[in-house]
């Protein structure tokens, strides 16, 4: 299939000091008021056709959108009658599943936010403090665990119990549901996403359904052919994050399309379901970070009747949230050529929990990692010259409009004209045709100088090493400020490690640092590494659930390690 794209255009305005605002040609043409609508519409469009399905068994259970716009008004009326609205939010604390999205499409319906809480908070968890911070702030009204047993714990540490989903379905729908439906405007509230800030204290970003309905309306403006051909998506990504819940779910809801609910994770034990799943359905758009692709490709590159059958329906491959490494783009590009020769897009996005993700989008052919694209329809990026790079910030009517309870944060999070400040940073792929599109540049806030004066730009030095490191190293959080040299605390791929003396991880990552040495100063690459003892810690909020690294919170908790790595002269530990 050939797929239609927006032209690759961007018009760039100029001010004083080095600002520039850029925005798409395209204007942004009518959205839904509110998700339910999109509901609404497929259920008399294309009753019969399956929107969701989880595995059961050996089977799947599918939901069509008739069975699902009728659970949904069940499920409302239910709420409605538990005296639930738009001050008593429904808590869901468990994983992606048929239930969940239920619940979350019945509580949407009739004006009640839904608060999806990363199950880590739960399961994860020693203290249970996010969770008990969360719910001291939302207040739920319902709080939903698809599995009571397992949650308990989490469940008495803020003594809630969890309300069957079956229980609210036995509801019969009635006038005031109606009602209710038909009062949502476009700034009542949808969801409540929660993202932890570099204190470890989670936000409560505020997303309602104007944000939601503008952001696919943007979608697919960039990407004509989502109305084209109804998504057909196999998704593990979790619907607490803005990724897998409000980028992909509503996708495919928005335009028909079936969500085959994906029990597996990047990680050795689950990545093997993912694999299962893919070899009984062929999506048309698949979507993962890179730490999925990575563990992931192994299995398609060995087993020829599982690759053939993720290949055979794809139009799109899509990875988001992290850098992509090249040697991984470079694998899943050689088996799509064996696969589809010239027939597969690899795209990408950028974005984040408070623009409902899409700021941006690649919309055209690209041929490297790095490229995120450009604003979408109807959506503003400013950039501001910081500390030697562009500091990118966001408005659009996909922005939120602050943090749920935190009028402080809100104040301090949008600048004099309301862009919203994200702390990324961005650069042109080709400053002088701007059309090409632009590429992540790192955190502004994670940059540091060494005592040299050199700029060390994080993103950029943690990405190279990783590269070099691959397959052993699977993180890595860089380390210098206010020092002689780069370092870096290495996080190692526990699969590849287990096979390895401590000489052979020794030596290769020496191997790793000495290829890198080449390529630059000492502010462009780690000089020294230390390989980290412990994984990092969820309770400190080292890591998210979807395993990316918070910079900040790793070196603070692990100063003296720190301290260690840069020592002189360097402990017999450390590796140069």
């Amino acid at each position: 299939m050939s797929l239609r794209y927006a032209p690759a255009e961007v018009h760039v305005e100029k001010r004083a000091g080095g600002v520039m605002v850029l925005r798409s040609p395209q204007a942004l043409k009518p959205y839904a008021r509110a998700v339910g609508d999109w509901l609404v519409h497929w259920h008399e469009s294309a009753p019969d056709r399956s929107f969701l399905a989880e595995r059961k068994g050996d089977a799947w259970r599918r939901v069509t959108y008739r069975d699902a716009l009728s659970d949904a008004r069940r499920i409302g009326q239910a709420l409605l009658n538990l005296g639930l609205d738009a001050t008593r939010p429904v808590a869901i604390l468990s994983d992606n599943s048929v239930d969940h999205a239920l619940l979350a499409l019945g509580a949407m319906h009739v004006g009640i936010p839904v608060a999806p809480i990363s199950p880590a908070y739960s399961l994860m968890s020693k203290d249970f403090a996010k969770l008990k911070y969360i719910f001291e702030l939302i207040r739920p009204g319902l709080v939903f665990a698809a599995d009571p047993e397992k949650f308990a714990p989490a469940l008495a540490a803020v003594g809630a119990t969890s309300t069957p989903v079956a229980q609210l379905l036995e509801t019969n729908p009635g006038s005031t549901l109606e009602v209710a439906f038909s009062r949502l405007t476009p700034d009542s509230v949808a969801k409540i996403l929660f993202t932890s800030g570099s204190t470890g204290t989670p936000k409560g970003v505020i997303n309602t359904h104007r944000m939601l309905c503008a952001n696919q309306q943007m979608l697919a403006q960039g990407w004509p052919f989502v109305e084209e051909r109804p998504p057909v998506i196999v998704d593990w990504l979790p619907w607490n994050h803005t990724f897998g819940g409000n980028h992909n779910f509503n996708m495919v809801l928005r335009n028909g399309g079936t969500l085959y609910i994906d029990g597996g994770k990047p990680a050795p034990g689950l990545i093997e379901t993912t694999a299962r799943n893919l070899g009984e359905v062929s999506p048309t758009i698949y979507f993962n970070v890179p730490r999925g692709f990575d563990l992931l490709l192994p299995f398609l590159e060995a087993d020829e009747k599982l690759r053939r059958n993720f290949f055979r329906e794809l139009d799109v491959v899509f990875y988001a949230a992290a850098a992509l490494p090249q040697s991984l783009w470079k694998r899943i590009e050689k088996l799509a050529q064996a696969e589809k020769p010239g027939g597969l897009a690899m795209l990408s996005a950028w974005g984040s929990t408070e623009t409902s993700p899409l700021a941006a989008q690649v919309h055209f052919p690209i041929e490297r990692a790095g490229v995120i694209g450009l604003p979408v329809a109807g959506c503003e990026l400013k950039l501001v010259p910081a500390a030697g790079k562009l500091e990118v910030r966001v408005r659009g009517p996909n922005v939120t409009r602050g943090y749920f309870r935190r009028d402080d944060l809100t104040k301090a999070a949008f600048d004099e004209e309301g862009f919203y400040r994200i702390g990324d940073a961005m650069k042109f792929s080709d400053p002088a045709v701007p059309g090409k599109g632009l590429e992540f540049d790192g955190r502004v806030a994670e940059d540091f100088k060494l005592t040299t004066g050199t700029w060390v730009h994080v993103g950029a030095v943690r990405v190279k090493l990783i590269a070099a490191g691959d397959p052993l190293i699977q993180d890595a959080v860089i380390t210098g400020h206010d020092r002689d040299e780069t370092g870096a605390l290495v996080f190692l791929n526990p699969a590849v490690a287990k096979d390895l003396s401590a000489g052979q991880i020794r030596e290769k990552i020496a191997s790793a640092l000495k290829a890198l040495a080449g390529e630059g100063g000492s502010s462009m690459h780690p000089v020294r590494a230390l390989v980290m003892a412990e994984p990092p810690s969820i309770d400190a909020n080292e890591i998210t659930d979807k395993g990316y690294i918070n910079q900040r919170a790793v070196l603070e908790r692990r100063a003296a390690l720190v301290e260690k790595l840069h020592a002189d002269p360097a402990p017999p530990e450390v590796i140069r």
